[in-house]
């Protein structure tokens, strides 16, 4: 459980609650190997800085090793960029998508920003993992957002006439809505795994601009996420319906908060790869 200062901290950060952070439970020590497709693009992989108007973000940027190609932009969840994250992004450009993982928190800390394997039952993790979410809101969404779009469309190996997709974990859920929004002009897809805050009773709550978008999405939603706030997968429908935009919203069965990272206590293969296998027709659909 977080202590009161905390949940003080998220609250002011309108995004996610005790729970669906505690959900995250303790890291594992065992990374689960990912399959690759059966004809996986041969990649490049960096380490990149990206200049935005609050300052430089560290991130990874991985593509195919000729050609350019549709872009995707990665929201990791609260422990941030880190090495399985760039797995799962490298097995993301071998299906031929030149993709970027952010450090959200670069503001004040290079990644890795959470230590390995993190214990959410460790008072001190949880209050800097706590501190470090309660810097992002709204606004840092937009122009993070902003920033890593035209820095994607000056990068050769990124195709500018071909829309961009957007994708983020848990506290990146928002992130995907918030960036849809900012950069309808550009992001012709995105997806959410187990995001947490997509609906809220703020002013500013990320389904509100789902009008403002023009994008296809995905919503998985974790079982346990439903059942503790059935009524949020239905206002989203709402706001997707009246925008008249595309989305496909599903509970995944048996799931857990943080079930699609592979990292995670709580990863559960079979819904991952589902989860995967709609996120690249989405991709190969909306991003064509």
């Amino acid at each position: 459980m977080c202590d009161h200062d905390a949940m003080d901290v998220m609250q002011r950060a309108g995004e996610l609650n005790r729970r669906q952070f505690g959900a995250l439970g303790v890291g594992a020590s065992v990374i689960a190997m990912l399959p690759r497709a059966a004809d996986a693009a041969e990649v490049s992989e960096s380490e990149v800085t990206i200049k935005t108007p609050d300052g430089n973000c560290d991130a990874h940027f991985v593509h195919p090793k000729t050609g350019a190609h549709a872009a995707i932009v990665v929201w990791p969840d609260i422990f941030g960029l880190r090495d399985p994250f760039r797995q799962m992004s490298k097995r993301l450009a071998e299906y031929g998508y030149s993709v970027l993982t952010v450090n959200p928190f670069y503001r004040t800390q290079k990644a890795p920003t959470a230590p390995p394997n993190p214990n959410f039952q460790d008072p001190p993790t949880r209050e800097a993992l706590f501190k470090l979410a309660g810097t992002l809101n709204a606004t840092t969404h937009v122009t993070d957002a902003k920033a890593f779009v035209t820095w994607l469309d000056g990068q050769k190996q990124v195709d500018k006439k071909k829309k961009i997709g957007t994708e983020g974990y848990c506290m990146g859920g928002p992130m995907v809505l918030r960036a849809a929004a900012a950069r309808a002009d550009r992001i012709g897809a995105g997806a959410t795994f187990h995001g947490g805050g997509l609906t809220t009773k703020n002013p500013d709550s990320p389904h509100l601009g789902i009008a403002q978008t023009k994008a296809s999405f995905l919503i998985a939603i974790a079982d346990n996420d439903d059942k503790q706030d059935p009524t949020s997968k239905d206002i989203l429908r709402k706001a997707f319906d009246d925008a008249k935009r595309p989305a496909e919203i599903e509970v995944y069965t048996g799931a857990q908060h943080g079930w699609c990272a592979i990292d995670s206590q709580v990863y559960n293969k079979d819904q991952a790869e589902k989860a995967w296998a709609r996120k690249i027709e989405l991709y190969k659909k909306a991003l064509a």
